[in-house]
């Protein structure tokens, strides 16, 4: 029996001893898990509180189980208020992106397993101010051991990267809207340098349809004269050396026909600096660059013939001379016409200017493609031989001269003998040697002897004659000064409201004892380099105040056109002051006027003289108002009491409306400014008129009446 007893009370011990143990590991297990469990609620909150997104968790039947910090900051509630309420309970409005109320529960409660998320907006009770964005998705989530599944809702604040999207969905719309209806050709293109997209400018430009444009590389768009430097451009562009290029190239259109165009590329980088696209846009330079010919060949060309000028006569001339083989290929040819000035003081300018055309047509056919004819000014003509044999080709077109000018030419019912002095020099070592303009100088030199010895024939230069050069020019001219060769005529300055003549403008000319009377253009240019551009003027003023004091009863006055350089030293003004007190002269009956460009370089030394004569009673012009480099500043700094519209003005009214423009602005200013207002140039009527409108009040030209020698 106690054996029994004893086996009992040793099961229940062990039994007790199990339990026991059993209990302590349960009880560990339980204090390991609270532990895990306090951990991962640890790395949760830790979690939350540096996630962009916010977390609700609720049960089935809707009641808040957790809400995050980030989640009841989204949702603007707090969170002890509340966990354990049930969502529907919750202070909130929240409203879909067509602005209509939402309702909570169907916000952010589960809306079906496939369901996209869902963008609502938090409005804040009570706060006038947009709705705060928020991306809502929500999961069923399944518990284990048989627990209820519960609903995890996450939110996200959407709200400025939805402005960011609406911004950039925005400026894509602008920069659409604006690249489609841009007045320039513009186009979006690749690394590649293929086109992605044309709008309709660059389409039009091209002559094809925007579309058609797409995947076509702008090279081959482009001219294949042009291509090489348009790669090395975007070769520069991709290799960073820059970040724009502008170029003026010729675009292909897709009839075949070539257009200027001027090609400005900009290149767009990622946000790490890589290159992405290139923005291209295309002008039209076509009429820009067919004025800019147009430009450059009244540069080089007479206007009136469209012969070359002495400018591309010098470069052409050059240019031949530097060939091989120049001895025996280049020859110049000189031409003056015989008794000119006659016909132009007997028959007028007009008939002047037809007699000059004619006889540039008959240099041209005796010419033909053996070299080139240019007019040096006046009746002055030269031509640049380049044949094989230039001595035998030179004297044919000499002959051909001669014999195209037997015929008078028939202007109305007259008929005028034309005749012409024409002076050969054909190239030799020595010649060639020494440049294009002793060359000319050769033949300028034979010229002289085919005047000189009757005229209206040929006579070859050879070094028995002298060489008229520069230097020989120069001597002449200090003779000219010297045995009272320059005279002065007056061309008239009306009133352009009646046309009465108020005044005259004093001319310089050279009655050349072989050349005949020369206008300023062939010797003025050379005064200053001969030394006699100050005796000149005195000469000159002097002329004019004697001519103001024979005639004391017209009151009309006589404007001199002076330069900076002749009044820097002070003798011209010291003179003129003299004179006019000698001759007694009223005031204001001298006019002097000054061109601005001579004005460039003028220092204090010229504004003294300036302001000395106006004070004695001497008007100043400004001369070429409008060409010069600051005439403002002329006006405000020196005693100018009126201005003279240059003539390049005159010439382009009515018909060019930018030069109307001008004429009238510049009018005004010199109104504003109480300045007297004279335009040079008056060719016709309508010029007038328009002048007059424009607040001109005097005015000269042809129209009036040439520059005459003094009655």
């Amino acid at each position: 029996m106690s054996t029994v007893i004893a086996a009992v009370a040793v099961a229940a011990l062990v039994a007790v001893l199990v339990l026991l143990h059993r209990e302590r590991t349960q009880r560990r297990r339980a204090t390991g898990l609270l532990g895990t469990a306090q951990e991962l609620r640890r790395r949760y909150d830790a979690l939350q509180t540096v996630t962009r997104e916010g977390v609700l968790v609720q049960s089935a039947d809707g009641r808040v189980l957790d809400l995050s910090d980030r989640a009841a900051a989204i949702l603007g509630v707090g969170r002890a208020d509340a966990v354990g309420r049930r969502v529907a309970e919750l202070p909130l409005a929240l409203v879909d992106e067509r602005g209509l109320a939402v309702s909570p529960v169907s916000a952010l409660g589960l809306r079906g397993e496939d369901a996209e998320p869902l963008v609502v907006g938090v409005v804040r009770p009570g706060h006038d101010e947009r709705p705060r964005l928020v991306r809502v998705a929500a999961q069923l989530v399944a518990e284990g051991a048989g627990a209820p599944p519960t609903v995890l809702t996450t939110l996200v604040d959407v709200t400025v990267r939805r402005e960011v999207e609406v911004a950039l969905s925005r400026s894509e719309t602008q920069f659409r809207v604006a690249m489609e209806n841009a007045p320039i050709g513009m186009a979006l293109v690749d690394l590649d340098w293929r086109v992605t997209e044309a709008n309709v400018a660059l389409a039009e430009l091209l002559g094809t349809h925007a579309a058609a444009l797409r995947g076509y590389r702008v090279d081959e768009l482009t001219a294949p004269e042009d291509r090489a430097a348009q790669r090395q451009q975007l070769d520069r562009l991709l290799g960073g050396e820059q970040h724009r290029f502008s170029l003026e190239m010729r675009c292909r259109r897709a009839d075949g026909h070539l257009v200027w165009v001027v090609l400005d590329a900009a290149l767009v980088r990622e946000p790490d600096g890589r290159p992405d696209h290139v923005v291209v846009q295309v002008r039209d330079a076509t009429e820009s660059r067919l004025q800019a010919e147009m430009l450059t060949h009244r540069a080089m060309h007479d206007p009136l013939t469209g012969l070359a000028n002495r400018t591309l006569l010098q470069e052409v001339l050059q240019a031949a001379l530097e060939q091989p083989g120049a001895v025996d290929r280049t020859a110049v040819l000189a031409c003056d016409l015989d008794g000119f000035k006659e016909i132009n003081d007997r028959y007028g300018h007009a008939t002047g200017d037809e007699l000059l055309v004619h006889v540039a047509g008959v240099l041209r056919a005796a010419t033909g493609t053996s070299g080139t004819v240019a007019r040096l000014g006046g009746d002055e003509f030269v031509v640049v031989v380049q044949e094989q044999d230039a001595a035998k080709a030179v004297f044919e077109v000499a002959n051909q001269i001669h014999a195209g000018l037997r015929e008078p030419l028939r202007v109305g019912r007259r008929r005028t003998p034309v005749a012409a002095s024409v002076g050969v020099a054909l190239a030799d070592v020595a010649l060639v040697e020494a440049g294009a303009p002793t060359l000319l100088a050769a033949a300028d030199t034979a010229l002289y002897r085919a005047k000189a010895s009757g005229r209206g024939r040929t006579e070859v230069y050879d070094p028995s004659m002298g060489l008229s050069t520069a230097t020989t020019l120069h001597r002449e001219l200090v003779r000219a000064v010297e045995e009272d060769q320059l005279v002065v005529h007056y061309q008239p300055i009306v009133d352009l409201s009646d046309g009465h003549v108020v005044g005259y403008e004093a001319l310089v000319r050279w009655q050349h004892p072989y050349r005949g009377l020369l206008l300023p253009g062939a010797f003025l240019p050379h005064a200053q380099e001969a030394g006699v551009s100050v005796l000149l003027g005195q000469l000159v003023a002097t002329r004019v105040v004697e001519h103001l004091a024979r005639t004391t009863d017209d009151g009309r006055w006589v404007s001199v056109n002076v330069s900076a350089d002749q009044l820097g030293d002070g003798e011209l003004a010291t003179r003129l002051l003299a004179e006019l007190s000698r001759h007694r002269v009223a005031p204001g009956r001298l006019v002097l006027e000054l061109t601005e460009s001579s004005l460039v370089a003028s220092g204090t030394r010229i504004r003294h003289e300036l302001t000395q004569l106006s004070a004695a009673g001497v008007p100043i012009l400004l001369d070429d108002f409008g060409t010069g480099v600051s005439p403002l500043s002329y006006l405000r700094d020196l005693p100018v009491a009126g201005v003279k519209l240059d003539m390049s003005f005159t010439s382009g009214i009515p018909h060019d409306p930018t030069a109307g423009k001008v004429v009238r602005a510049l009018g005004a200013l010199a109104r504003e400014l109480a300045m007297v207002t004279i335009a040079e140039g008056i060719e016709h009527e309508e010029q007038a008129t328009h002048l007059r409108r424009s607040g001109w009040r005097y005015g000269q030209g042809w129209l009036y009446g040439a520059a005459q020698p003094p009655v």
